[in-house]
């Protein structure tokens, strides 16, 4: 399948039925399909062909998100740009995947200038919205060119190249082909409940998860309501109006959500299923989140390489078989997924037994072909024939997937090896703590002396070494932090991931 299939398959159920919401615009199947035809033309009009990678740089908005199915319908291939990232990271993803051409929003105009000059090889701008001295208008263009439907044929499966987070250094170009995307989507409509005709909500930037989660959508001719702002009065909102049925929160997010003055007097009862990932989530804001919004939570873990999918847990498995919430499984990542090979590896490249911890490595039609021109990292990362994802875990005798740990994030101390989640976990328990972050840092006597990084509840007043004390007793005095600090924010990347090399470098400087 191409990304053009998601929204024709869409159109094919419905046509004149609403698939892109954006405040009081909306734009049906037909218009959004009429719409990426002109998209496809002014491209090939403007020297796109099939293989040019086009980029695109924008808030979440209709227009913006048509133009993905028409990259596509030009032969072409789609490369998000994050919106919140500064100029420097996204002049370094535009040259390094090769950006022929720029689709931009004009509230970026700014930020474009500023990139111009680190762009040798940019051969078109486009602004989506207005016209500018420095890029074409789109506008202009679309009442030129036809509305009948174009479909020119790719050079190859390469669908699109996303950016890795970037966290530990340069972001690396993941080749994605239209069957990793066919794949993640035959896994999410086989992997959650939907009944009926769905909506979907989109508050996080649709270059990431809540972007590629629209596909399955639009298999079904589902609606996709968007948002360009984390605001979650408006988010509840948006779910009583729409009748929302599906959305992702990072866990954050849902932290926020639960606190929110807002959520009990929304009706949520059109919610079949409440996504969340992307990091750990703590498993006492997790049963908190059943409690209050019922069984609609449902879990994936994934990465770039291999997108959202390689292991879910469904509402359903959230419970034990007689109907009470299965505490022991909400610190998993669920079961890996139908069409994907999990397992655990030691460095050796052996495959370890149950329960056994070494890195998670996967294999199947979800894995990527590799990263872009970048035939080192490819090969590293897929060493004894399988990927490697950097997460330590294990799996359970029910077939459940543990991630305990960034394999970077693990610490020794004292001889003993220490799993930060497992310390974010149990503080998370603590009703004082709205977030928290783990790291090990150097300690003469110890080697590494565990450190926790606390963002408190305002209605907080604990001594921080009350904390230490409340791990100790959950969890044994080795893992308990050494040291408390407490924060009024933690740093997070634009996905909402704590950003734990920008604490470590903090704690460092004092």
């Amino acid at each position: 399948m191409r990304l053009t299939d998601y929204l024709d398959k869409g159109a094919m159920l419905g046509e004149e039925r609403p698939c892109l919401t954006m405040l009081d615009k909306t734009l049906s199947y037909l218009q959004t399909q009429k719409l990426s035809y002109k998209i496809a033309r002014v491209l090939q009009l403007l020297g796109v062909k099939p293989g040019s990678k086009v980029a695109i740089l924008s808030a979440n908005e209709p227009t913006a998100f048509a133009c993905v199915f028409g990259i596509s319908r030009a032969g072409a291939v789609w490369c998000p740009i994050n919106p919140r990232s500064e100029a420097n990271e996204n002049s370094f993803v535009l040259n390094a995947f090769d950006c022929e051409c720029l689709i931009f929003q004009s509230s970026f105009e700014v930020l474009v200038e500023k990139m111009l000059p680190d762009l040798p090889n940019m051969k078109t701008l486009i602004c989506l919205d207005k016209k500018l001295s420095i890029a074409t208008s789109l506008s202009e263009y679309m009442n030129t060119v036809s509305d009948e439907p174009i479909l020119i044929k790719p050079i190859d499966d390469l669908a699109m190249i996303a950016g890795t987070g970037g966290t530990t250094g340069q972001p690396k170009g993941v080749m994605l082909t239209g069957r990793n995307i066919e794949t993640m989507s035959a896994l999410t409509l086989v992997g959650f409940p939907y009944e009926g005709r769905p909506a979907y909500l989109a508050m996080t930037p649709l270059t990431h998860a809540a972007g590629v989660l629209c596909f399955p959508i639009m298999l079904l001719g589902g609606r996709i309501v968007m948002t360009s702002k984390a605001d979650l009065g408006e988010y509840l909102q948006l779910i009583e109006q729409f009748k929302i049925t599906h959305s992702f929160l990072p866990p954050t997010l849902i932290y926020m959500l639960l606190q929110s003055p807002y959520l009990s007097k929304t009706d949520t009862s059109s919610l079949q299923c409440l996504w969340y990932g992307a990091a750990p989530i703590s498993p006492a804001r997790l049963e908190e989140a059943i409690l209050r919004l019922g069984p609609i939570m449902g879990q994936f873990f994934g990465q770039t390489e291999a997108p959202m999918m390689i292991s879910m847990m469904s509402p359903k498995d959230h419970f034990n078989e007689d109907g009470s919430i299965a505490r022991h499984r909400l610190s998993s990542a669920g079961k890996p997924s139908p069409l994907v090979q999990v397992a655990a590896m030691d460095n050796d490249g052996k495959l370890l037994d149950i329960g056994e911890k070494g890195e998670i490595v996967v294999r199947g039609s979800l894995v990527m072909p590799g990263y872009y021109k970048n035939e080192k990292a490819t090969a590293e990362s897929s060493i004894f024939g399988w990927h490697h994802t950097g997460d330590i875990g294990y799996i359970d005798k029910e077939g459940y997937l543990y991630i305990v740990d960034r394999a970077k994030d693990m610490i020794i101390t004292g001889g003993f090896n220490v799993y930060s989640v497992e310390v974010e976990q149990a503080l998370m328990q603590h009703p004082g703590v709205l977030d928290c972050a783990v790291v090990g840092m150097p300690d003469e006597k110890w080697g590494e002396r565990v450190v926790a990084v606390l963002q408190l509840n305002p209605d907080c007043k604990d001594h921080p070494d009350s904390f230490k004390q409340f791990v100790k007793e959950l969890i044994g005095s080795v893992k308990a932090p050494k040291q408390i600090e407490v924060w009024s924010d933690l740093p997070k990347s634009k996905v909402g991931k704590v950003l734990k090399k920008e604490i470590r470098a903090t704690l460092m400087a004092n």
